[in-house]
């Protein structure tokens, strides 16, 4: 059996509904977890679908953080319902920031030229949650770029002008919540965002945080990625995560449980944080 312990609905930037995610992985026979940004609102869905389908499934959330001025994402993997509230109101400050930066985001596109209505946007996601993706649907619906990939690369992205990031939560910090409310922490494709030397360079401050592992299986990742990060996590000791990141047709070129046909990510990933789960409570 495999696992993916890293996917998104539209309770973030996903196209597909918890009960959507949760029918398409006991189609496909995963282990699943859903990790939506900064959010576990659709978890309750998700995982009433879970049992009734008869399948294993994990709530989680991924946190938007920062570590040395640069931007990592932490995922937090067996949260509890207990805990759901807790979540909401760490996350709370950091959509109102959000907000701001979107609504400025989209006001200096339009100031471009780029006839957009941040209201419509807003509109048309679940509880009005918006983020970049979003953003870049609009500008291709709208026929200014041809693809996601596109509008972030013209003009989304941070280095073209537009786009000045919200405030985020220090790495280091998010850590210590998700251990603090007994979910395990585990940092996602970080080789996205640094070199190899600056992974390692930064792993003894968050492992002191209580980081349990890192993302070395992703959608993105070459297989020289993927090597490098396996030789990382056994230097320090990490378990190993991984999962194809789906967003449904917002990333239509990632597939779940294999992204992009590359991952085949075993269910002993799984089962190694369970039992690391077990020992600590």
């Amino acid at each position: 059996m495999s696992c993916d312990l890293h996917t998104h609905t539209n309770h973030s930037d996903g196209s597909s509904t918890p009960r959507e995610l949760a029918a398409e992985a006991k189609r496909l026979g995963l282990i699943i977890a859903l990790t939506d940004h900064n959010t576990v609102t659709g978890l309750p869905e998700f995982l009433d679908e879970a049992d009734r389908f008869g399948f294993t499934a994990i709530g989680g959330t991924e946190l938007s953080t920062v570590y040395g001025g640069k931007e990592f994402h932490l995922l937090g993997l067996f949260i509890e319902p207990k805990f759901y509230d807790e979540v909401e109101r760490l996350c709370t400050e950091y959509h109102m920031l959000k907000e701001q930066s979107n609504i400025a985001l989209v006001n200096r596109l339009c100031e471009a030229g780029y006839r957009l209505d941040y209201s419509v946007i807003k509109s048309r996601n679940v509880k009005g949650n918006v983020n970049r993706a979003h953003i870049a649907a609009e500008l291709v619906e709208q026929g200014y770029v041809g693809s996601i990939n596109e509008a972030f690369d013209r003009l989304l992205d941070e280095k073209c002008g537009f786009y000045i990031p919200p405030k985020r939560l220090e790495l280091s910090d998010a850590i210590r919540f998700l251990r603090g409310i007994k979910a395990l922490p585990v940092l996602a494709h970080p080789l996205k965002e640094v070199d190899a030397d600056y992974l390692r360079s930064m792993l003894p401050d968050l492992i002191d945080a209580g980081l349990v592992g890192i993302e070395t299986m992703h959608s993105s990742y070459s297989d020289e990625k993927i090597t490098v990060s396996k030789e990382i996590a056994k230097e320090f000791g990490l378990l190993e995560s991984g999962g194809s990141d789906y967003h449904g047709s917002i990333k239509p070129g990632v597939m779940l449980g294999v992204g992009k046909g590359n991952l085949n990510i075993d269910d002993c990933v799984y089962h190694a944080f369970k039992e690391y789960r077990e020992k600590m409570i």
